[in-house]
Parts: C-alpha cells; sequence; structure tokens
C-alpha cells in the first residue's frame, strides 16, 4: 500500500510538469525562479523547510513501503509453499486410506465368500444328517407273516418315510451312512392267540426282542434301543420261530428308525 502511494507521487509530479510543457508555460528555470521568487515574498524559511521535510518523508514513506511488498511476496511465497505440502500430504493421506479401505473390503468380501461356502457346507452336512425311515409289513392287503420253524428276515414294503434312503424296502435292511446314535423301533401284532414276536439285529447279532402270547384275542408288543452305529453296519428286524404277525391297510406291524446324532 505505501508503494502505492509513493508511485502515485511520482506521477501526479510527472503529469504537472508535462501539462505545464504542453500548455506553453514557463520553462524548467523561469518555473524555478518563479517558485523561489513566490516561495520568499510569502514565506521564504518556512517554504524551503516543508519542501525539504515533504522531500525527506516521501523518500522515507517509499523507502519503506518498498521492503513491505517484499516482505509480503516472501510471507505469501512461504505461505503458498505450505499449502502445497499441506495439500500433498492430504493427498498421501488420503490415498493411504483408501488403499486401506479397498483391503479392508477386500478382506470383508473374502469372509463372506467363506462364510457363504461354511453355510453350503454346513446345508450339505445337515441334509447328510437327515436320516429317518419308517415302514409296515404289508404294501396292501391284509394277512400274517409266519409261522417259521427258524427266524427270518421280515420285509416292510409299505415305507411311509425314507429319508437319506439309507432303508432298502426290496431286502428290509438299513445300512448306516454315517458314524452315529440310532434310534431303531418295532412293533409286532398277533390274533387267534398265536404268538407273535420279532427282534432287531445289528448286523449279526440279536438286539432286542418284541414278543407276545396269550390264548385268545388280539395281542401285540413292541420294543426299542439305541445302536452306535459305524458306517456301512445293519440293522433289520427278524421274526420269532414259530410267531405269526398280523398286518393290514390299518399298519399294525411296523420298523422304524432315524439318526440321533452323528459320532466323530
Amino acid at each position: 500500500m505505501k508503494a502505492l502511494v509513493c508511485i502515485l507521487l511520482l506521477l501526479e509530479t510527472f503529469v504537472f510538469v508535462v501539462q505545464q510543457q504542453v500548455d506553453g508555460g514557463l520553462s524548467e528555470n523561469e518555473i524555478s525562479q518563479q517558485i523561489s521568487s513566490e516561495d520568499g515574498r510569502q514565506n521564504p524559511p518556512q517554504t524551503d523547510t516543508l519542501r525539504a521535510e515533504a522531500s525527506t518523508d516521501s523518500q522515507q514513506y517509499c523507502d519503506l513501503g518498498i521492503p513491505d511488498i517484499h516482505a509480503a511476496l516472501r510471507e505469501l511465497t512461504a505461505t503458498v509453499t505450505e499449502q502445497k505440502e499441506n495439500i500433498r500430504a492430504l493427498e498421501t493421506q488420503l490415498r493411504e486410506q483408501q488403499i486401506f479401505i479397498l483391503d479392508e473390503l477386500n478382506k470383508k468380501n473374502e469372509e463372506i465368500s467363506n462364510l457363504t461356502l461354511g453355510q453350503v457346507e454346513l446345508r450339505k452336512e445337515n441334509r447328510d444328517r437327515e436320516i429317518a425311515f419308517s415302514a409296515s409289513l404289508m404294501d396292501s392287503g391284509r394277512g400274517f407273516i409266519g409261522p417259521s420253524l427258524s427266524e427270518i428276515t421280515l420285509i416292510y414294503k409299505n415305507v411311509f418315510t425314507n429319508i437319506g434312503n439309507a432303508y432298502n424296502p426290496i431286502t428290509g435292511v438299513f445300512t448306516a451312512p454315517l458314524k452315529g446314535a440310532y434310534m431303531f423301533r418295532v412293533s409286532v401284532f398277533g390274533r387267534n392267540g398265536i404268538a407273535a414276536g420279532a427282534s432287531i439285529y445289528k448286523n449279526l447279532e440279536r438286539m432286542v426282542l418284541a414278543y407276545a402270547n396269550q390264548p385268545q384275542n388280539d395281542l401285540n408288543s413292541s420294543n426299542g434301543v439305541v445302536l452306535i452305529l459305524e458306517v456301512g453296519d445293519v440293522v433289520y428286524v427278524r421274526l420269532w420261530p414259530l410267531a405269526k404277525i398280523f398286518d393290514s391297510e390299518d399298519n399294525h406291524s411296523t420298523f422304524s428308525g432315524y439318526l440321533l446324532f452323528p459320532l466323530r
């Protein structure tokens, strides 16, 4: 601001001198003489003193103004440089944050993908654990099975449920697809005072027997067992010797089983 005032003062003086010359005014010597004579007539000592002081003040004012401009420019340059450094630092920080966010997103996507795969595997594992069956002896009509002098394997042809297809309605045999604890149950029904009985076998070993015998009227019995089976173990039902089992559309005599829980 000080430098601007100084320049304006110099321009004003220059314009005044040029205007006098253009207008045909006094020459430089005449102007100086006239100014000197007029100053001498009016107030010579005071005018010279004021002119000297004004010249000195103007020179000091201009001298003081120019360094101030240089200082302001240096300060402004330093500020701009500092702001550029700050911007570069912010850009670097922003890039680092973007990289961090992308890495986190990739991790989350990977976790979601793994979780989805885990859920698929869990569903598949749960489906593999869904093992259950239930069936009755006759798929149609009514009648007796037996008697027989020896045990015979009973084939339960009327299948109600066979989740996992572990029960074979052609052979009457259940084959364990998983190692685990299984629950099995058999029920027998008899008529006319003839004994009714059947046993649950695991592989070649009799596990439990359902048996009833009375001299007259209908009779029935049932029994169940929990078995620990390895993969490939078989479970089936065999008719008790000399016993007879009755079945009809009411499904009196049944064989059923299901997986309680798998084992490692």
